[in-house]
């Protein structure tokens, strides 16, 4: 079929590509406008204690950390200490690595070397209290031994506000300060105020700006993706800030014709390759090689594969539950219409099985770079330690793309992207979420069909998910913004 969509990318590569794949489908929801930055009630005088969180993960886990934090804070009448960031702890065993790395000197990001610490403070003064340290009479308190350090193995997903009120807050009026460590996906959407569930998308669409050195190096970035376009992209305002937006204007070269980009954030790291059990194409090799990791970083899973019979790696494809390929990547880019001429920018770490994994994908799409193709060796030194600062730089290209595209719609990364393409996209941003369920089905047959009826099923399985939906109840509004707490309607 790889070479099928070849054949077929050759013999189209000057055709022009479907209209419809840069834009959002045509619905009234347009209408929606951000509107999370208002809010209608006092300050909190944050008189209860203070709240401190470690966040784990990578930078969007720990973004969803941070805002859970201030919703938390405000629930709680606490006083917020600038959060602070772990190394990814790559899904170890939760509670003993995490009370490792809160004894090891140096192990943490400072909030500051990602996210513009006094915008942070400042703009959301109105709604709570923010300190960047606890103050001196509780700095030499042993906060585990007073049991004041929660990590998230004793809070349960998702929990209600009404956990925080009963667990949480007798623990911070008697010991004045609460240590949450790790901290994700810890704060349910639903049932949720109606205000706090707007101070969560005011923090995240809002109060967390990426520092100046990040915003610089993105705006460079954009400027290369774009080929020096006259005008800035819809988003870019919000993403690199005024200053790196009118620097790329003085820059640009106001003759040349702007060219469009597709992101496509390739979640294929051997974390999220192990982690799903499944086959890849590489034989008793690669099964060795994914077990050796998952022995390492994922030793309950492994314990589990010795004592329950799991689903077979060909019943998880069948049900749609393992991570798409970068062949199935092309094949997919490929059936939609996206030409040879299209211009790919691939977000992500590094790629399971290497450059030759992405062989498939650069040999069909010439035009395929990555942030690290786009600058040079000097540009990317300073962020070459900094997993969460180089993310940032994959979150911005993504977001403001002319089209995006996912391979694995549970992925924070592009639910983060996606919702802050709809919150300030108005309308015009598509965004390709696929179906892996009824991908995997149409991939199962791709033997055995025409390449014309490929296209066709690929097409109506993709294209149907394009529609921006309102926020299902429980959903995210990291991902799905568009409802009252987050967007305003206007008639």
């Amino acid at each position: 079929m790889l070479a099928l969509a070849a054949h077929a990318l050759a013999e189209g590569q000057n055709k022009r590509e479907p209209k419809d794949l840069w834009q959002e489908p045509v619905v009234p929801a347009s209408a929606w406008r951000p509107c999370a930055d208002q809010h209608n009630w006092e300050p909190s005088e944050g008189k209860n204690g203070y709240i401190m969180v470690t966040a784990n993960g990578g930078m969007n886990q720990q973004r969803v950390a941070v805002c859970n934090a201030v919703v938390v804070a405000r629930l709680l009448n606490a006083t917020l200490v600038v959060p602070k960031f772990m190394y990814s702890s790559v899904w170890k065993d939760v509670r003993r690595w995490m009370f490792s790395c809160i004894k090891t000197f140096n192990i943490f990001h400072q909030f500051s070397d990602i996210y513009q610490e006094e915008h942070f403070i400042n703009y959301l003064t109105p709604d709570i209290q923010i300190v960047k340290e606890l103050p001196e009479e509780l700095k030499s308190l042993d906060l585990e031994a007073i049991g004041s350090v929660v990590t998230d193995v004793d809070i349960r997903k998702e929990s209600k506000p009404s956990f925080y009120l009963k667990n949480i807050l007798p623990i911070l009026l008697q010991k004045r300060a609460v240590h949450f460590v790790g901290f994700g996906n810890r704060l349910a959407f639903d049932p949720i105020p109606f205000q706090l569930q707007r101070l969560r998308c005011r923090c995240n669409f809002h109060a967390l700006k990426f520092v100046p050195k990040i915003q610089e190096t993105a705006a460079l970035l954009l400027e290369r993706l774009r080929r020096h376009a006259a005008r800035p992209g819809l988003l870019d305002h919000y993403l690199v800030g005024p200053r790196a937006v009118s620097a790329m204007i003085a820059r640009s070269d106001r003759a040349a014709k702007a060219s469009r980009y597709l992101a496509l954030h390739l979640r294929f790291e051997i974390d999220m390759v192990a982690h799903s059990l499944c086959e890849f194409g590489g034989g008793e090799e690669e099964r060795q090689e994914l077990e050796a990791y998952r022995q390492i970083h994922f030793p309950a899973l492994t314990e589990l594969e010795k004592t329950q019979k799991l689903p077979s790696p060909a019943m998880l494809r069948s049900e749609g539950l393992c991570p798409l390929t970068p062949e199935e990547a092309v094949l997919m880019l490929a059936a939609l219409g996206f030409n040879r001429k299209t211009h790919i920018y691939v977000a992500g770490a590094q790629i399971y099985g290497g450059t030759a994994r992405l062989v498939a994908l650069t040999s069909l799409y010439p035009n395929l770079v990555t942030k690290e193709n786009l600058l040079t060796p000097a540009e990317l030194e300073p962020f070459l330690n900094f997993s969460s600062q180089l993310a940032a730089l994959d979150f911005i290209a993504c977001t403001a793309a002319d089209a995006f595209a996912m391979t694995d719609s549970g992925s924070q990364l592009s639910s983060l992207v996606s919702g802050h393409r709809i919150y300030y996209g108005g309308g015009k941003m598509p965004t390709i979420r696929p179906n892996k369920r009824r991908l995997a089905t149409i991939f199962l047959k791709n033997n055995t069909i025409e390449w014309k009826v490929f296209e066709q099923r690929v097409r109506k399985a993709v294209r149907q998910t394009k529609h921006v939906q309102s926020r299902p109840k429980a959903r995210s509004v990291y991902r799905y913004p568009r409802c009252k707490e987050c967007m305003c309607l206007t008639d």
